[in-house]
């Protein structure tokens, strides 16, 4: 059976979003019909980025607070099993100052992603359950980085400390409703954390790093702890490593663990050619 998903995961600084590209190339390259969704993609097909959910009253109130602008929020709102969901991002971008700077901050605290974590479970599901319904039908490969266990993970433990068998069980929903997609999950690692995520600081801009540092250790797991500052980062970072590595064993999908830690580009596209690429059953694309 082909395999129409590719799950590419790992701890920020392990090297993801490079993999997550070199699979595409690789596939690309072997005349494979491929589809990559980087994290952060507003076009995602499965996951929810820069979304926010209204209920039929939420909403309603919320065209009488905008104004002018109802019917725009009218003409973008998405309804799916009365849940409101507007792009408020792509709205953004497309409107840009005609999108009031208090009426986007009301807006994103609406997030997808800042809902009670059991309605963001619920809400998170129905959409991969719906990618999954659709997917079989398109000759390609989808290349996801980063939300099958990352999201789970950050919303669970990291913003609402959320006990792991909890967590565990949210990316256990995602796995069900794509097994018919015949997934693959490729996770990246590194053996020594603290240094790559001090390599990944060093490298990224501050305000990255300032709002990475805030959101693991101002709420959940982090603040539970008492953790602050780069070094409770990284003592969370080493928490959610432990949980992932324990969902991991617990999935049925066929998983790839990658050791990239030597950060070495030609040997690490070499590795994933053999040894993981390869599970997708190419010819079966190429027949």
């Amino acid at each position: 059976m082909k395999s129409k998903l590719i799950l590419v995961e790992g701890l920020p600084g392990s090297g993801k979003s490079t993999t997550a590209r070199l699979i595409h190339d690789i596939l690309i390259e072997q005349g494979v019909n491929a589809e990559l969704y980087m994290e952060g993609n507003l076009d995602h097909p499965a996951d929810y980025e820069g979304v926010a959910y209204f209920t039929e009253e939420e909403f309603e109130d919320l065209l009488i607070e905008s104004g002018s602008l109802s019917k725009i929020f009218q003409e973008w709102v998405t309804v799916k099993r009365g849940r409101r969901l507007l792009p408020y991002m792509k709205m953004k971008n497309e409107l840009g100052s005609g999108f009031p700077g208090e009426l986007f901050a009301t807006i994103s605290k609406k997030d997808v992603y800042e809902l009670p974590f059991e309605v963001n479970i619920a809400v998170v599901s129905e959409s991969w359950e719906e990618f999954a319904k659709q997917a079989p039908s398109e000759e390609k490969v989808y290349i996801f980085e980063c939300c099958f266990i990352q999201n789970p993970v950050t919303v669970g433990m990291v913003k609402y400390g959320a006990e792991a068998e909890e967590t565990t069980d949210y990316v256990k929903e995602l796995a069900k409703a794509v097994m018919i997609l015949n997934p693959l999950l490729v996770y990246v690692k590194q053996d020594d954390l603290e240094k790559s995520f001090r390599k990944a600081v060093a490298e990224r801009p501050d305000d990255w790093f300032n709002g990475f540092v805030n959101y693991y250790t101002s709420q959940g797991y982090g603040a539970e702890k008492g953790l602050r500052g780069l070094e409770g980062t990284i003592e969370v970072l080493k928490a959610r490593q432990q949980l992932e590595c324990k969902i991991l064993e617990q999935l049925t999908m066929p998983v790839s663990i990658l050791d990239n830690t030597q950060f070495n580009l030609v040997n690490h596209k070499e590795s994933l050619r053999k040894e993981t690429v390869k599970k997708i059953r190419i010819e079966e694309y190429l027949s």
